[in-house]
């Protein structure tokens, strides 16, 4: 037994027990036009919707259309609600491509899928996905990976030539070979590529190669280092601090050392005071002291200033020749327009452009190899992928031709028109695919959509779509009164083949036809009921047996049903 669904407002939908996978598991509706509230399971295998016309069936599409990402119409809002509310639940196995999208959008993708739209009365709609809000673009695409609605005017479905391509590959099973043929054209992408731009290349060196030529001689003599600038920058610097200092030393020493040196007077002074030391008394014993002190510190301090004059020495070439570097780095940068530290990458760059245009010719020669390889590669492929699309082309020709007689369409003709343009590459191949009938001996064929008729349409989509079983099939089909208009036997010849594509996907059709409904394995009646004095309502109702039987007898008789339409009623069933 699976879960109960809750839908976002707290409602519960219907707990389902089921062996099979469903895929459309249950829709849930609130406040769509005359339905106020609508809860409905469904199950696998093929069910009917039938109603007296206006009960609201045509509203239950509609609102399914708006889960999957449809067109929002503020019309679509019950009179009196402020929005109205679809919620959909899929259960889809887990490799189904849809849970990628899911993934790739970074939704949660491990339980069923939750597809919920919600239509405000002022137009606006929020769109969510398991609870995540999404853009209905996104719901659209998501949507359409999991139902397919069919009607006599759905332009959604096959008769779209966007997809016929795709669905003859799927039906001859040409999925590994359109990947191979993908990956070669991306392969001739890529070489084309390479060389277009190995060709820009050459020609910018071609109309540069004496300016490249000059250039990389200046940078190759001037030989740029990496960091080069800021080293030199920095030695220059503390070299002239240090010529600075060295002059004002210099004087000093000068000063202590030359012929205004107070040290030889200050000398001869102490000499004559000391030969009159004696004769003072020691009134001078201290003066000379002091003198003697103060010349051991001047003969101290000159000392000194010798041994920092000689720390202090450098040459002066070196200086000369750091900033003659250093300038003809920063004019080599003004003139290239980089900074000083990329000119060496810029060298590097020059010096490959050249052997480029020296060496271009016998690279061009090999990428120009290159790109006829992958082109011959891809020819060869998608040679070999239009074969055996025309060979599944008339498969499904002669497939399809065995469904159209008992569907009424005896002379009329189904055809798979596939032009070929060997020289439009492209990633799914060199043909142009799309589906054409031709209704009556003598007439003209063309496509499908603008050659048949509504109720022609219908019977070749479903011809189609039952040849075509599951292949590139959503998981649910929705098939839209495509019995309208036909015969007891043309009814029957639907019927039996909506059951037979009901054994391999689930199959949702809205029908007036008795004999299509007495197919089905669920059959649930819509109807109209009064449930105020001014207001309508659709409810829906899951018949069973004798229910089912009545609906089936009013559908082949009308309102008055009489024990003849029972029997034939039960007689269908029976036969089904």
């Amino acid at each position: 037994m699976r879960p109960a669904l809750i839908c976002h407002d707290g409602t519960q939908l219907h707990e389902i027990f089921r062996t099979d996978r469903i895929m459309l598991a249950a829709l849930s509706i609130r406040d769509i036009v005359l339905i106020d509230r609508l809860d409905i399971d469904f199950t696998a295998g093929m069910t009917v919707l039938t109603g007296e016309t206006g009960a609201g069936k045509s509203i239950l599409l509609d609102a399914l259309t708006l889960a999957l990402g449809g067109r929002g119409d503020a019309g679509l809002v019950r009179h009196g609600a402020d929005q109205g509310q679809v919620t959909a639940a899929f259960d889809v196995a887990m490799d189904h491509p849809a849970r990628k999208l899911l993934s790739d959008n970074d939704i949660d993708d491990d339980g069923d899928i939750i597809l919920r739209r919600v239509q405000n009365a002022d137009g606006r709609t929020r769109a969510f996905v398991n609870d995540r809000p999404v853009s209905a673009s996104l719901m659209r695409d998501i949507g359409a990976r999991l139902v397919e609605i069919h009607g006599q005017h759905d332009e959604r479905a096959l008769v779209d030539p966007a997809s016929h391509r795709r669905l003859l590959d799927a039906y001859g099973g040409l999925e590994a070979e359109v990947a191979g043929v993908a990956e070669a054209h991306r392969a001739v992408r890529s070489a084309g590529k390479a060389l277009r731009e190995h060709e820009e290349r050459i020609e910018t060196a071609r109309r540069e190669a004496d300016f490249l030529r000059a250039a990389t001689e200046e940078l190759a003599a001037l030989n740029p280092q990496a960091g080069e600038e800021e080293t030199l920058a920095e030695r220059r610097a503390a070299m002239m601090r240090v010529e600075k200092i060295a002059g004002d030393l210099s004087d000093a020493v000068e000063t202590l050392n030359g012929t205004a040196s107070p040290i030889p007077e200050l000398a001869s002074l102490m000499r004559r005071l000391e030969r009159k030391a004696e004769a003072a008394a020691g009134m001078i014993d201290q003066p000379v002291s002091l003198i003697g002190q103060a010349l051991d510190l001047l003969e101290e301090a000159r000392g000194e200033l010798e041994a920092a004059l000689r720390k202090t020495e450098f040459d002066p070439r070196e200086l000369e020749s750091s900033e003659e570097r250093l300038f003809a780095l920063r004019a080599a940068g003004r003139k290239f327009s980089v900074p000083v530290d990329d000119l060496g990458a810029l060298r590097t760059r020059m010096e490959t452009d050249l052997a480029d245009l020296d060496a271009g010719e016998e690279k061009l020669g090999k990428l120009e190899a290159a790109l006829k390889s992958a082109e011959t590669r891809y020819d060869d492929l998608a040679v070999a992928l239009s074969a055996r699309r025309r060979e599944t082309a008339a498969a499904l020709e002669h497939a399809v031709a065995g469904e159209l007689p008992e569907l009424k369409l005896e002379h009329a003709r189904f055809i798979v028109e596939i032009t070929t343009d060997r020289q439009a590459r492209a990633a799914d191949g060199i043909d142009q695919v799309e589906f054409w009938v031709q209704t009556n001996p003598g007439t003209r064929p063309g496509p499908m959509m603008k050659v048949a008729s509504g109720g022609e349409l219908s019977r070749f989509l479903l011809a189609l779509k039952v040849s075509l079983a599951d292949k590139g099939s959503a998981p649910t089909l929705v098939f839209d009164e495509i019995d309208t208009g036909v015969g007891g036997a043309v009814a029957e010849a639907i019927g039996i083949r909506l059951a037979r594509l009901a054994s391999q996907v689930q199959v949702l059709t809205v029908t007036h036809a008795p004999q299509v409904a007495a197919r089905a394995v669920g059959h649930l009646q819509i109807s109209k009921q009064k449930v105020e004095e001014d207001r309508v309502a659709t409810r829906l109702t899951r018949l069973e047996d004798d229910a089912r039987r009545e609906e089936i007898a009013r559908m082949l008789a009308g309102a008055v049903i009489t024990d003849e339409a029972r029997a034939a009623a039960e007689k269908l069933m029976a036969g089904a």
